[in-house]
């Protein structure tokens, strides 16, 4: 009983840092994949200072997550990555080409704007990949005594490629509702007109994935509409409509942290859905939580140190972002 209870904890654990990335890094990657719409190097200057205080501290949960899975779920770990290696990889890649250009575009004159597609060509094969790896886990990895049994290619088909899209545009609409909150001027204008649209895509992408999801797989469907489960699959439509709806009226109001925090509410809702869909299984549709966890012994273990790291960690963003609060100038900086 105790295995079982400190398996669910750390699931629980590797939930949270992995939400945790993605709202946090997500606005991060969201203002890389906006840098050709910006009208001039003025305001890409001034779009990437909003993020460089906080860029990298912001992938520190990605660590934890990643880390966490090789640690205590180390089954999972070594399905999941044969099956997944191409998209793992490619998002790995451009994390770093990615770092590389943020640091590089402000050392030089004459290959600044070679940087700027850097930038952007890192943050949007992030996202990508990201959205990729989420869809071919969701769709299923074969499993067979033990160990991936799947073929090389089998991550990428359509529904992966159409969560690939989903989080791209998700990912742009964080980093414009981001930029209308945290800057002003023409630029807060204008990427308050790009959310709009970009709102639009989002919720396309969620209605189809959602769609497509039950579709897929009969048990995501017996999840999705089996008492007591149910309340919450129809609750959540009904919450995602609610905070787009605040989401527009934001941004039509000209509002600075509502559209942000309602789209970072449709992330949440969405990974609910994702935890309705996989629970308790966590690598679908082979693997329960229990069944890939590491023994008892080494759970405990891990978890006294990461019960004192995450606090740690959670004071020093928080900190971060309140040092870094309030609107950024492109001549005076923070005020």
């Amino acid at each position: 009983m105790a295995g079982l209870e400190l398996s669910f904890i750390w699931a629980g654990i590797i939930a949270f840092s992995v939400l945790v990335y993605v709202i946090l890094d997500g606005f991060d990657l969201g203002v890389g994949i906006l840098f050709p719409f910006a009208k001039d190097e003025r305001e890409r200057d001034v779009m990437m200072n909003s993020v460089a205080p906080i860029w990298d501290g912001n992938e520190t949960w990605l660590v934890l997550g990643g880390g966490g899975l090789f640690a205590v779920f180390p089954l999972a770990y070594a399905v999941v990555m044969p099956a997944l290696y191409p998209p793992i990889i490619a998002m790995l890649l451009a994390l770093i080409f990615r770092g590389v250009a943020f640091e590089y575009r402000w050392r030089t004159v004459r290959w600044k704007r070679l940087w700027d597609w850097a930038f952007f060509g890192g943050s949007l094969v992030a996202a990508l990949m990201q959205g990729v790896a989420l869809g071919a886990l969701v769709q299923g990895i074969e499993v067979e005594n033990r160990a991936y049994a799947g073929g090389r290619w089998d991550w990428l088909t359509p529904f992966s490629a159409l969560t690939g899209m989903a989080v791209v545009v998700g990912f742009a609409l964080l980093g414009a509702t981001w930029c209308n909150m945290k800057l002003e001027g023409r630029v807060q204008e204008h990427m308050r007109r790009l959310a709009l649209p970009l709102a639009v895509g989002t919720l396309g992408f969620l209605v189809l994935v959602s769609i497509f999801t039950p579709l897929h797989d009969a048990v995501y469907a017996e999840r999705w509409f089996r008492w007591p489960t149910a309340v919450w699959s129809f609750a959540v439509p009904v919450l995602v409509g609610l905070t787009a709806f605040r989401l527009w009226r934001g941004l039509v109001r000209a509002e600075d942290r509502a559209p942000f925090l309602c789209a970072l509410g449709l992330f949440l809702l969405a990974f609910i859905g994702i935890g309705i869909s996989f629970y308790p299984m966590i690598v679908p549709p082979a693997l329960t939580i229990r069944e890939a966890a590491a023994p008892d012994e080494s759970l405990l273990f891990t978890l006294v140190g990461t019960l004192v790291l995450i606090p740690i960690i959670l004071i020093y963003t928080g900190y971060t972002y309140w040092v870094f609060r309030g609107k950024i100038d492109a001549d005076e900086g923070y005020h």
